[in-house]
Order: C-alpha cells, then structure tokens, then sequence
C-alpha cells in the first residue's frame, strides 16, 4: 500500500478555478474574458454584469479560493505532505498562465491539478483542460521549461465532497418551520448546460442521455437523499434540477429550472423546499445570486417556505479528502496499489480523461488527458 506522506512524482499543487471580479471596474473586463470569441455586444456584458453590481461588482469566488488555498496549506503541513499549492484562474487574475509560469521559474516539473468543478463535463473539465494546454503553449513560446500536469479524478462521490454537503441538507431543512419540515421536498440544484454537452460528458462509451453529467448529479442527489432520510426516517420526495442557464433561447438546455420547479412543487401543494446546490463546490456568485436572490424571490412570491443548503467551501472534510486524492494519484502514478474512496453506485472516476471525453464544438489541445499534446514534458 502507499505511504500516506509522500507525493512523489508531483512536486505541487495547481488550485485552478474559474475566478470572478473584485469590483465595479473589473465586472465588464471579467465578462469579456468569460465569453471571449462568442462575439457578445458589451451592453449584453454590462446587463449580465448587474447581477454582481447587485454586490458591489465582487464576486465571492475568489475569497472563497483563498481560504481553500489557505486551508489545504495548513492540512497538508499538519499531515507532513510537503506539496506547495498554487492557484490560478480561467478568467481573472491570479491567470493560469501567469501562476505557471511562477511554477516552472520556480522549477517545478510534475504538476497535480485541483479544478473547483467536481464533475464531468465540457465547461467544468476538457475546458480546464484547453486552458492547461494553451497555458503551455504561451510558456513554450516563451522558452520556458514546460511542467507535466495531471488533473485530480472527479471527486463528486468522494466522502469527503457528498458527507459536508448532506450535513448542510440536514442543517438548512432543520431551519424550516416545524410544522412544514416534515412534508419538505429536496430539490437539487447544478449548472444548466445544453443537452448537446450533457449527453457527450464523461468517456464516450457513457454518451447518450445526459451523459456522465446527469449520471454523477444523480447519483449524489440519491445519497444525499438516502443521508437525509436515515437522519429522521421520513422519505422526502427530491428531482434534480437546474440553475444559471445563459444560451440562446433556441438551443436546448438541461430543465427543470429551479424557480419553475418551485412553481410546480407550490401548485402540487408541497409545503416546503430545501434547495441542495450539489453543482457548486462553493458559495459563488451562481449561488447567491441564482438561489439566494432570484429562487428566493420566487418562493416569496409564491408564499412556499424554501431554505438552502451550503455548499463545502473549505469544510475540512473536503480538505482531507482533496489530500487523499493527491496522495492517491501520487501512489497510482509511482505503481503502488491504492484503494480509491467512492460512495454510490458509479464508482471512483478515471485518472486520465480518454479520447473523446467531454468534447467541445471545436477541437482544441487539451493538457492533462490521454490525448495530452504535452504529456512528454518534463520527463
């Protein structure tokens, strides 16, 4: 079995995220960065851009990054992992490719990714991935050394992702009304992508409807579901459904949404919603504003008593568990044998994202994959 304290062959950890502005100023130049080539007129932008106004033109994303940052440095000294943890952004600054070129001055050659997206999908994991390769691209150009990175497996089933969340579930229905909690329904909440990108998710041999997406969403909901009932017993009826869709209204997305699913639940005469956001690894601007302002408003209109679940920020579970899944690819890449914590019925997720994972409209280069156009490097 592995040793439990060494990361041999990576010698750091990439915390890579989607990033979000940190005032009115940076709103339109961080919406630009977001949908760059979509050819977006910038009064569209500045609409869009309302929702973080609505908080000062900041979003939490990147507080809640640092405290991550924070929380896995002080894990990782107490358990005597001696991995340094970086962390770069898709889309506002500390950028990808700024935080690698830190790296590889710094000498860094074997690099473990941790991206804040615990599923598959194109936008939460081959997009990562094209930023990893055209990251490495610019650091080519420049004459730079090139690291070896790897990507963390999808950790939506891991203990230490599922056990915080269906403890803030149980939390958030404790705070309905005694007398509606009992009858409440769980309703769970992710990203609406198009079905087209859903049913193409995870390895090709798992395409077709709602793809590995909808599966692993499934999944986790099934367990949280299961985890909320044996805390009282009652059997609380649940959906999963959809939040933050932004595509063209012709192009089909991933329904119901959350604000007509409460409609629904109100006219079929439920007496209460938890709102379980199993999507989000943290409390960013999809959930504040998605959930917490505009799904609140509607079950205001509505007069339905609706509480929401938190999401596992830097819960030290989700610590822990991020360590062990560092300390399990490190042990799998070295040839140990390793035992891989999955909860549910779909498994650990690969290591290596196969050929035709997760595909985009147009073929980029994508790093850390089995289709990886820089994996010599650094060897």
């Amino acid at each position: 079995m592995s040793d439990q304290s060494v990361p041999d062959p990576y010698d750091a950890l990439l915390l890579l995220s989607f990033g979000g502005p940190e005032g009115p100023d940076d709103v339109v130049p961080f919406l630009e960065n977001v949908t760059r080539g979509r050819g977006i007129p910038r009064e569209r932008l500045e609409e869009v851009g309302q929702h973080y106004f609505l908080f000062g033109g900041v979003s939490p994303i990147n507080d809640q990054n640092r405290e991550l940052l924070a929380a896995l440095r002080e894990d990782f000294a107490e358990h005597g992992l001696d991995l340094p943890v970086y962390w770069g952004n898709r889309n506002w600054a500390p950028y990808l490719t700024d935080t690698l070129r830190e790296m590889a001055t710094a000498g860094h050659r074997r690099v473990l990714t941790l991206a804040t997206s615990a599923y598959a999908s194109y936008s939460g994991c081959r997009q990562y991935r094209e930023n990893l390769a055209a990251s490495l691209a610019a650091l080519e150009a420049e004459g730079l050394p090139l690291p070896r990175i790897d990507k963390l497996r999808h950790y939506f089933n891991h203990p230490g992702f599922v056990e915080p969340v269906a403890e803030a579930a149980l939390t958030a229905l404790a705070g309905l009304p005694e007398e509606v909690r009992k009858g409440a329904h769980l309703a769970f909440t992710t990203h609406s992508i198009p079905t087209a990108s859903a049913d193409t998710s995870g390895p090709p041999e798992g395409h077709g409807d709602g793809g590995a997406y909808v599966a692993q969403h499934l999944d986790v909901a099934r367990l949280i579901a299961e985890a909320v009932r044996g805390s009282d017993g009652v059997e609380r009826p649940w959906r999963l459904v959809y939040q933050s869709r932004s595509g063209a209204p012709h192009i089909p997305w991933l329904e119901p949404d959350i604000c007509d699913h409460l409609e629904e639940l109100h006219g079929a005469g439920a007496p209460a919603v938890v709102m379980v956001p199993i999507g989000f690894v943290s409390d960013h601007m999809e959930v504040i504003y998605d959930l917490d302002t505009e799904a609140m408003a509607k079950a205001t209109a509505l007069d339905l008593p609706v509480a929401r679940a938190g999401t596992v920020g830097a819960d030290p579970r989700f610590v822990a568990g991020i360590r062990e899944l560092v300390l399990e690819r490190a042990a799998a890449e070295r040839g140990e044998e390793v035992r891989r914590c999955a909860l549910g019925d779909l498994g650990p997720s690969h290591d290596v994202c196969p050929v035709g994972c997760c595909p985009g409209r147009t073929p980029k280069p994508a790093a850390a994959g089995a289709d990886d156009p820089y994996a010599g490097a650094a060897r």
